[in-house]
């Protein structure tokens, strides 16, 4: 078992690393484009920050957390996702002291212990957003043009926004309260889990995976039509700037998303092209998250992107993930004091931001020449005892022979320049 890794995770080999480079950048460099800065908050949290936060109804919560003590006694959790840590990172820095609204990204690790199956992990990495301090719904159209912008700036065109409302802690306790009512009728069909659901939080019950409850589910009262006006209005204007924005989407009523803290808008983006779980983003409004963590009333909304769905989707839809590094020269040598010189030339060449390789493992040239030719270096040079003494040196571009006569003083810049 020490040479096997745990179910639910995966190793990235080198030649897998750099698409994960390339789809963090991209989503990096389109957050800092709508004005986030990246936030990095603690890989574990205290229990109790999840149960507060995340909801103890939910299945992350009761069934799905990484929890130990540690040696100190304390309760300890991996985070199980990323918004219930960086609310905390807020409260704590006292953040909401800067200008508002705050926008944060984050690039981190999650842990869940679920079933694996394709596109999901038991240790998973997610790219976050979140904006704290405005309620308007401008702001919800915002972060979700942002979440169309990357699946449109990664090449991915098989995705679709699906959108709701659940309300909030005014018009939501009468219509759970319908929910209770009609979900009693059917009682028999829930499944143990949804059973004590019922009385806690039967919003839950939507979200079940159960067939049955899935089932009984599908003849609920609706959300959308148990809205104060506040929340429609909300939701009606957030469509109208989504309809202006040129975004589409879909109202799905059965959205309620697997965390307690939402209100009013909660969406997903979905994709039909890795299986049963198509969900490669979800979020929504939290405008209660900070209050019930112990802060002050702050509206919030955010969203996060599972990496490994979102890298799936990608190969699926044949979309670019950019190319492998290559090497761009390796320095081949011929004797002692011409390998001094090609590892201290390479030592330059690296300081210029090239990626140079010299022979290391005292091969032969004809050896050297192959390990070059694998390493798909763009350039090679050999240095031998006439090379060292006279600093006259030939690059060779490899993909079609050309030779160019140069010097050791001027390969780094020539090379830049290349």
């Amino acid at each position: 078992m020490i040479t096997t890794a745990p179910r639910g995770t995966q190793d990235v080999l080198p030649q897998e690393s750099y698409k994960w480079h390339f789809i963090e950048g991209k989503l990096m460099d389109l957050a800092r484009r709508y004005g986030f800065s990246e936030v990095r908050t603690p890989t574990f949290e205290h229990t109790g920050l999840f149960d507060r936060g995340v909801g103890d109804t939910t299945d992350i919560v009761q069934k799905e957390m990484y929890t130990f003590t540690d040696k100190g006694g304390r309760s300890i959790t991996l985070r199980p996702e990323g918004t219930a840590g960086v609310a905390r990172c807020v409260l704590e820095h006292g953040l909401l002291n800067n200008p508002l609204p705050l926008k944060l990204s984050y690039l981190i690790n999650c842990f869940r212990y679920e079933k694996p199956q394709a596109g999901r992990f038991r240790e998973f990495r997610q790219f976050g957003a979140e904006v704290f301090g405005s309620q308007d719904p401008a702001v919800d159209a915002e972060v979700i043009a942002l979440v169309a912008d990357i699946f449109t700036t990664l090449g991915i065109s098989d995705i679709a926004l699906e959108l709701n409302s659940i309300g909030c802690p005014h018009c939501r306790p009468a219509y759970h309260e319908k929910l209770r009512a009609y979900f009693a009728q059917h009682i028999d069909s829930l499944c143990p889990t949804c059973r004590e659901r019922l009385e806690k939080n039967p919003l839950r019950i939507l979200d079940c995976k159960n067939d049955s409850c899935k089932e009984v589910a599908k003849g609920a009262p609706l959300g959308i039509d148990n809205l104060c006006d506040e929340c429609a209005d909300h939701f009606a204007s957030l469509k109208e700037r989504l309809t202006a924005m040129g975004i589409p989407f879909t109202v799905n009523p059965q959205i309620v998303r697997g965390l307690d803290y939402y209100t009013k808008t909660v969406f997903e983006f979905v994709s039909t092209s890795i299986g049963a779980q198509g969900t490669v983003c979800g979020g929504g409004r939290y405008d209660g998250l900070l209050e019930t963590l112990g802060g002050p009333s702050t509206p919030a909304i955010g969203f996060a992107v599972g990496l490994q769905r979102l890298l799936a989707v990608m190969e699926q839809d044949g979309a670019s993930l950019g190319a492998p590094p290559a090497c761009d020269i390796f320095l081949a040598s011929i004797g002692q004091s011409a390998s001094v010189e090609a590892q201290k030339l390479a030592l330059r060449l690296r300081r210029a931001g090239l990626h140079a390789e010299s022979d290391v493992q005292g091969r032969s040239l004809k050896a050297q020449m192959k390990y070059a030719d694998k390493l798909g270096a763009r350039y090679t040079v050999v240095l031998g005892d006439d090379e060292v003494k006279t600093g006259q040196i030939k690059l060779k571009r490899m993909d079609d022979g050309q030779v160019e006569e140069t010097t050791l003083e001027a390969l780094p810049a020539l090379l830049c320049e290349k």
